[in-house]
Parts: C-alpha cells; structure tokens; sequence
C-alpha cells in the first residue's frame, strides 16, 4: 500500500514502492563501513611500520658511528690506522662510514645507514660521534 504524496500543485500523488525500497534500505551499508576502517587500519599501519623502520635505521647509525668512533680511538691510540678501523667496524655493522677524521687525540665518526621505504624510496638515517682519551 502506497501513501499518497502532494506534489507542487498540491494533488496527491502516489509514490512508487520500489522509490521507498531504496531510500529506507540501508542493506549493504556497514559493509562499505567495513571496508573504509579496514583500508584506514592497513594504511594506518604501513604508516606505522616505515616510521618504525625509519626509526630502526637511526638507532643502527648511531650505534655504528659509536662503535666506529671509539674503534678508530683505539687504533689511534695503538698507533695503527684510526679510520681504516672505524670503516671496518661500520661495515661489520651494516653502515657506510661517510666521514671519519682525527681531530688531536679524538676520532670524530660519521655512519651512515640506508633503508627501503617502499614507495618513498631508499634513504639513509646516519650519526656523528665522537671518541678519544678520557
């Protein structure tokens, strides 16, 4: 049974069922709901994880530029090649020594670490430190 509806003029005229259906069914709906919070939760969490990873290779290069730096005081101290042994030490920690230089009795250290963001691409998180005598 249909209801009548006035139209401009003020006659009543009657509304198709099927109109009704389709206005006042919300079938199928939560399904579209569904599928955004999925989509939001999965870009939510790639954003997550390359910050985690970003993060990860910050940490590599300023324990790599650590380790390198206080390897290069130690072989300066012994006489050897400090930054032949500050590379050596990098390397073995998955970074690339870009800067290595002796400054008196210290050995300053730059490493550098290179990670895969996916689609924003290869970039590299690095850090400077600093060894010599106490």
């Amino acid at each position: 049974m249909t209801r009548p509806v006035p139209d401009r003029s003020g006659a009543a005229a009657p509304r198709s069922p099927g109109w009704r259906r389709v206005v006042d069914d919300d079938e199928g709906a939560m399904t579209v709901m569904t599928a955004f919070a999925v989509a939001a939760v999965l870009a939510l969490t790639v954003a997550v994880l390359l910050v985690g990873r970003a993060a990860v290779a910050a940490h590599a290069a300023r324990a790599a530029a650590d380790l390198a730096a206080l390897a290069g005081a130690h072989a300066l101290r012994a006489g050897q090649d400090a930054c032949a042994a500050a590379a050596g030490i990098a390397a073995s920690n998955s970074a690339e020594l870009s800067v290595c230089r002796v400054d008196g009795h210290d050995v300053v250290a730059r490493a550098e670490v290179r990670v895969e963001l996916g689609v924003f691409g290869v970039r590299s998180g690095s850090a400077v430190a600093r060894a010599g005598p106490a």
